[in-house]
């Protein structure tokens, strides 16, 4: 059973990871390993995804809402800039929701809390960062965005499911070698989260619903708000950060934790 300490805790550290490409999963594994606590579940690590989903709607108002006037748009067979956008987020989920189907029916949750393949997916990702970023061109906004380049940021997303990866980070890479602008990158990439999460979250309230476990229920509650306060705090800072410098601290980060998550696993 966790406390109220440890689900705040586990919520803040969501929060400030999601929209950051270092990891949110991966730093929400770690928790229970380093620490000998309890593991918080699938549940609860989805139920403060739903927090942060709050959070970049919040933030990303004006995308949300020419997102949601596209999905109109494209239904409707209207051809408009509101609707290519709500196109190509729509292109760019289908490999995840696939992948994630997957990943479920095989049950691959014992590779989600293994400390060796965070390791390895801090290190060896952290540093495809730092080299997309530091090599790519930045010419290109979502407004120039086609569908090819939408799906292939959605493959790349696929990556996410490997612990330590960053669905943030390996989308902001993706977006940095087709050629998009930093903030850009994170601007589509936080988008793209909004589906993701809203699939996965789905999950999460009928697992609860079918659980019949008022604590569990309240317990997703907390947890999802303090996500979401610490996630708006997260965006802001991150999309502050990004008008003038780019991702290189957030790279090194992820090979220094990266590098001491593997000595501790080996020696």
């Amino acid at each position: 059973m966790l406390t109220s300490f440890q689900i705040v805790l586990l919520a803040s550290v969501q929060g400030v990871t999601e929209f950051l490409p270092i990891s949110s999963s991966g730093h929400l594994a770690l928790i229970p390993i380093l620490t000998g606590w309890v593991d918080q579940g699938l549940m609860l690590d989805i139920a403060v995804h739903v927090g942060t989903l709050g959070a970049v709607i919040i933030y990303f108002w004006r995308d949300s809402w020419t997102s949601t006037k596209g999905l109109v748009h494209l239904f409707g067979g209207r051809s408009s800039p509101d609707a290519r956008l709500a196109a190509n987020l729509i292109v760019a989920t289908i490999p995840i929701v696939g992948a994630g189907a997957a990943a479920i029916y095989f049950d691959l949750s014992p590779l989600w809390r293994n400390a060796e393949v965070i390791g390895w997916g801090m290190l060896g990702f952290g540093i495809l960062l730092y080299v997309a970023d530091r090599l790519s061109m930045t010419v290109h906004r979502i407004e120039h965005m086609r569908a090819g380049a939408a799906l292939t940021i959605g493959v790349a997303q696929v990556a996410a499911l490997i612990p330590g990866t960053s669905r943030v980070g390996i989308t902001i890479t993706a977006a940095r070698l087709l050629g998009f602008e930093r903030a850009e990158s994170a601007r589509f990439s936080m988008l793209l989260s909004i589906p993701t999460i809203f699939a996965a979250g789905f999950v999460s309230v009928h697992g609860i619903a079918n659980s019949r476990d008022a604590a569990l229920g309240m317990d997703a509650i907390v947890a999802a708000g303090c996500a979401l306060v610490t996630a708006l705090l997260a965006i802001a800072l991150l999309m502050t950060w990004l008008r003038r410098w780019g991702f290189t601290p957030f790279a090194i980060y992820r090979v220094v934790l990266g590098a001491a998550l593997l000595y501790w696993v080996y020696f």
